[in-house]
C-alpha cells in the first residue's frame, strides 16, 4: 500500500488522503475508513486516476455527498474518489442547464427555479450531487431524472471521455446503466421548459414543508430506506407492522416517517443492518411482501 500511495501522489492525480474515516462524508454519519481517499480537481486528474486504477487491477469506489450510502464499520478497501469543488460547475444557456458532477442537486432545482424553469422542483429536497443523481435515477414526487436529462458527460475507467446520451443509460427506477459499466460522471446536460416562477417557487415550498412536517430532517439519515414495492408504500407497511420507533443499538425507525432510519447518535452500519434486516423479515412475514433497500451498502462488517 505504502508503494500505491507514493505512486498515487507522484501521478498528479488530485488530493490523497489515506486511512481516511468517511462517516463525516455520509449523511448517516456512519461508516468506517477508506484506505485511500483521492479527491481529483479537474476532470483531466478524474481521467488520470481511474485509468491508473484500471491498469493495475486496483478496485476504486466514487462516493458525492454519500446522501444514500451506508459505508461498513471496517471502512472499505481499496481506493474511494470524491470529485472536487472545481467540478461543482454551473451555467445556463436558455433551458439547457450544464451542471458539474459534484454540484449540489438541491442547489441546481433552486437556481432553475430562479431562472424560471420548470422540470427540476422535485430535486428540491434530494440531497445528493448531480453525478449521483445521474448515477441514481433520483427522483421524487413523480418525476425522476429521465425525464429531463439530455445528456451526461462519463469517464469510463479506461480513461475515456464519453458522452452518453438519455437513452444509453437504459434508466429504470433507481437504476441506471453505470450500476454495472464503471465510470463517474463530470456533467449532465438537463433540458428544462420555460415556466411561470411563482407556480414552480409555490410547488417548491409546499414540497419543502411536506418535508419538514414528515420527514425527521434534523436527525442524521439518508432519506427512504426501502423502496416503495408496486402499488404500495413501503412507509405504511412498516408502520402497519408497528415497527416505528424500533430500535438496534444507536439506530432507530423514525417515528415521524417509517421508511427513514435515524442514528440517534452512536449508531453503528451494523446496527442499521441488523434492523434493515429485521423490518425485512417482519413485513415479509405479515404481509407477504420482501421489502427492498433503495440505499447503497459499501465495504466491509
Amino acid at each position: 500500500m505504502q508503494k500505491l500511495i507514493a505512486d498515487l501522489k507522484a501521478s498528479n492525480i488530485g488530493e490523497i488522503r489515506t486511512n481516511e474515516r468517511l462517516a463525516p462524508y455520509t449523511t448517516w454519519k456512519i461508516g468506517g475508513p477508506a484506505d485511500c481517499l483521492i479527491i481529483p480537481h479537474s476532470k483531466e486528474q478524474v481521467a488520470a486516476a481511474i485509468k491508473f486504477l484500471h491498469e493495475r487491477g486496483l478496485p476504486w469506489t466514487v462516493i458525492g455527498r454519500g446522501s444514500n450510502l451506508l459505508v461498513g464499520d471496517r471502512g472499505i478497501r481499496g481506493v474511494v474518489i470524491k470529485l472536487g469543488h472545481e467540478l461543482d460547475t454551473l451555467r445556463f444557456e436558455g433551458s439547457m442547464v450544464y451542471a458539474g458532477g459534484s454540484y449540489s442537486f438541491i442547489k441546481l432545482s433552486v437556481l432553475a427555479a430562479k431562472e424560471g424553469l420548470t422540470g427540476l422542483e422535485f430535486a428540491s429536497g434530494i440531497p445528493g450531487t448531480v453525478g449521483g443523481a445521474v448515477y441514481m435515477n433520483a427522483g421524487a414526487h413523480g418525476s425522476d431524472v429521465s425525464r429531463i436529462l439530455k445528456q451526461a458527460e462519463v469517464i469510463l475507467d479506461t480513461g475515456e471521455l464519453v458522452v452518453m446520451q438519455a437513452e444509453d443509460l437504459q434508466y429504470a427506477y433507481r437504476h441506471s446503466i453505470l450500476h454495472t459499466l464503471p465510470g463517474i460522471v463530470t456533467e449532465a446536460v438537463f433540458e428544462l421548459q420555460v415556466g411561470d416562477r411563482n407556480e414552480i417557487a409555490g410547488a417548491m415550498a409546499a414540497y419543502r414543508d411536506r418535508r419538514l412536517r414528515t420527514q425527521p430532517l434534523q436527525l442524521a439519515c439518508a432519506g427512504s430506506v426501502f423502496r416503495n414495492p408496486e402499488g404500495g408504500f413501503a412507509a405504511k407497511l412498516i408502520e402497519e407492522a408497528g415497527l416505528k420507533g424500533k430500535r438496534v443499538g444507536g439506530a432507530e425507525i423514525s417515528m415521524l416517517h417509517a421508511n427513514f432510519i435515524v442514528n440517534t447518535g452512536e449508531a453503528t452500519a451494523e446496527d442499521v443492518l441488523t434492523l434493515i434486516n429485521e423490518v425485512q423479515l417482519i413485513v415479509e412475514q405479515s404481509y407477504g411482501i420482501k421489502l427492498v433497500p433503495e440505499v447503497l451498502v459499501m465495504g466491509e462488517r
